[in-house]
C-alpha cells in the first residue's frame, strides 16, 4: 500500500478503460490524480468514484488545452509528479483505405498528444524534483497489422518519442524517468469495439484466439511500477505486456 503515496498524477483518456484502471490503482496506492478525457460524462463518473480525483475535459491535440489541464492541476494540488499519456484512438483501414485525414488524426491524438503532455508537464515536474512520465504505445508498434497502418505508426511514434525525451532529462539531470509501455490485448472498450469491426481471419486477432486478453488491471499493475520509485533505474525503454504475443 501507499507506493505512489504523495503524489500526483495525471491521466488523459482516463475516463474508461486502460486510463479509469490506471487512475483507480495510483490513487488505491496513494495519489491525487487528475482524469482527462474528451467523453466528459464518463470522465466525470470515473472522478466521482475516486475520493478527491478531479476531472478535466481535454482534448490531447490542443496546446492551450494542456497548458489549462496542468494549470488547474497544480492549482488544485501544488504539484505534478506523474504523467500517464493514454489518451488514444484507433481506426480501420488498410494503407489503400486509410486517407490522410483519419492517419493524421491518429498522429495528432496519439504522438502528438504525447508529446504536448511532455512538453507541457516537464518543466512544472523538475520544479517538484522529478517524477514519472508513462506514455502508452502498443505491440502494434512492434509487429505488423495490415488493418491498422496509422495507428501502428502512431504508436511506434510513441516509443521513438519516450527513448528521445528520455535522454533529454538525463542530459538535463531533471530526475525524470519516461519509459513506454507496449500492451497487447486487454479487455477495454476500445478494444472490444476494435475487434467487432476485425475481419475474424484478421491477423490482429491472433493474440485474442490463442492466448485471451489481459485485463485493464494487468497495465495498470505495470503503471503503478513505473509511477513508483521501485522503478528508479528504468528509463528510456519500453515494456511489453502481451501474454507472449509478440515473443515467438
Amino acid at each position: 500500500m501507499n507506493r505512489v503515496k504523495g503524489k500526483v498524477a495525471l491521466i488523459t483518456g482516463g475516463a474508461s478503460g486502460l486510463g479509469a484502471a490506471d487512475a483507480r490503482l495510483l490513487a488505491d496506492e496513494g495519489a491525487q490524480v487528475v482524469i482527462t478525457d474528451v467523453q466528459a460524462e464518463l470522465g466525470r463518473e470515473v472522478a466521482a468514484s475516486i475520493p478527491g480525483a478531479l476531472f478535466l475535459e481535454h482534448d490531447v491535440r490542443d496546446e492551450d488545452q494542456w497548458r489549462g489541464v496542468v494549470a488547474r492541476t497544480l492549482d488544485r494540488f501544488g504539484r505534478l509528479d506523474v504523467l500517464v499519456n493514454n489518451a488514444g484512438l484507433v481506426r480501420f483501414g488498410h494503407v489503400e483505405e486509410c486517407d490522410l485525414a483519419t492517419f493524421r488524426l491518429q498522429m495528432q491524438v496519439m504522438v502528438e498528444g504525447c508529446f504536448l503532455g511532455c512538453h507541457t508537464a516537464l518543466p512544472h515536474m523538475t520544479k517538484g524534483g522529478g517524477g514519472s512520465i508513462v506514455n502508452v504505445a502498443s505491440v502494434a508498434a512492434l509487429k505488423g497489422i495490415s488493418a491498422i497502418p496509422a495507428y501502428s505508426a502512431a504508436k511506434a511514434g510513441i516509443i521513438a518519442l519516450t527513448r528521445s525525451v528520455a535522454v533529454h532529462c538525463l542530459e538535463q539531470d531533471y530526475r525524470i524517468r519516461v519509459n513506454a509501455i507496449a500492451p497487447g490485448a486487454h479487455d477495454t472498450p476500445m478494444t472490444q469495439s476494435a475487434l467487432a469491426e476485425l475481419p475474424t481471419d484478421n491477423a490482429g486477432l491472433d493474440q485474442v484466439n490463442a492466448r485471451g486478453q489481459g485485463t485493464p488491471q494487468d497495465v495498470a499493475n505495470l503503471v503503478l511500477f513505473l509511477a513508483s520509485e521501485e522503478s528508479r533505474q528504468i528509463t528510456g525503454t519500453h515494456i511489453v505486456i502481451d501474454n507472449g504475443e509478440t515473443a515467438a
